[in-house]
C-alpha cells in the first residue's frame, strides 16, 4: 500500500506546511515557525546517508491516479539519534492530517522496523510519546512497541509539564514476524 522514498526538493513546500502546524509542535521539539530557505537548505544538503548524518527521513507515498504509477506523498518516518555503536535507532512519524486514520502509519513503522533490522542491522527502535497522545501510543503499540518507561514532566508546553512513555522495539535476527514486524 505504502511506499517509501527519499527526500527530494519537490518537498519543501510540503515540509513548509507540516513543520509549520503548530498543532505538531507538541509531540515534538519546534520551537518556531522554519522558512521556506531553511528548508530548502536541509533539502538540498541533504545526502540521506544515515552513517554520516545519523538520521534519515524517508517520504511516505502512495499510488494515485489510475495507472498507480504517480506517487502521492502522504507523510514522512524519521529515523534519528542514529546509534551504530549500540545499534539503535529513535522513530518518529508524522501523516498528514488528510490522510489520518487509513491505516498508512501503520504500514510505514512495520516496514521501517523491517527495513531497519534487514537493512541497517539494528537492534531496537524507540520513540517517546506524549501521555496523553492516545492515538500516537496505540499506533506504536499496535505496531509492536512496548512501554519500557515513563518519563515524569518530560515535556513542556507553554508554561506547564507532562509525562511521556518511552517506547522501544526489539528487532531480534531469529524472531522476524509477519508482515516484516519483530516479535517480542
Amino acid at each position: 500500500m505504502i511506499d517509501f522514498r527519499a527526500l527530494e526538493p519537490i518537498d519543501v513546500d510540503t515540509l513548509y506546511r507540516w513543520e509549520n502546524d503548530p498543532a505538531v509542535w507538541g509531540v515534538g521539539s519546534t520551537m518556531a515557525p522554519y522558512s521556506r530557505k531553511q528548508l530548502w537548505d536541509y533539502v538540498d544538503s541533504y545526502d540521506g546517508d544515515i552513517f554520516t548524518a545519523r538520521q534519515l527521513r524517508l517520504m511516505i507515498t502512495i499510488p494515485s491516479g489510475k495507472d498507480g504509477e504517480v506517487k502521492e506523498t502522504v507523510g514522512t518516518v524519521d529515523l534519528y539519534d542514529f546509534d551504530p555503536v549500540n545499534s539503535r535507532c529513535a522513530v518518529g512519524i508524522l501523516i498528514a492530517p488528510e490522510y489520518r486514520r487509513r491505516g498508512y502509519a501503520y504500514d510505514a513503522l512495520i516496514r521501517v522496523a523491517d527495513y531497519c533490522h534487514k537493512r541497517l542491522s539494528l537492534h531496537q527502535l524507540y520513540c517517546v510519546v506524549g501521555a496523553e497522545n492516545e492515538p500516537s501510543r496505540s499506533l506504536f503499540e499496535k505496531a509492536g512497541y512496548k512501554v519500557s518507561g515513563r518519563l515524569r514532566s518530560w515535556l513542556r508546553s507553554g508554561g506547564a509539564y507532562s509525562d511521556a512513555f518511552i517506547y522501544q522495539m526489539m528487532l531480534s535476527f531469529d524472531r522476524v514476524g509477519k508482515q516484516g514486524a519483530v516479535e517480542q
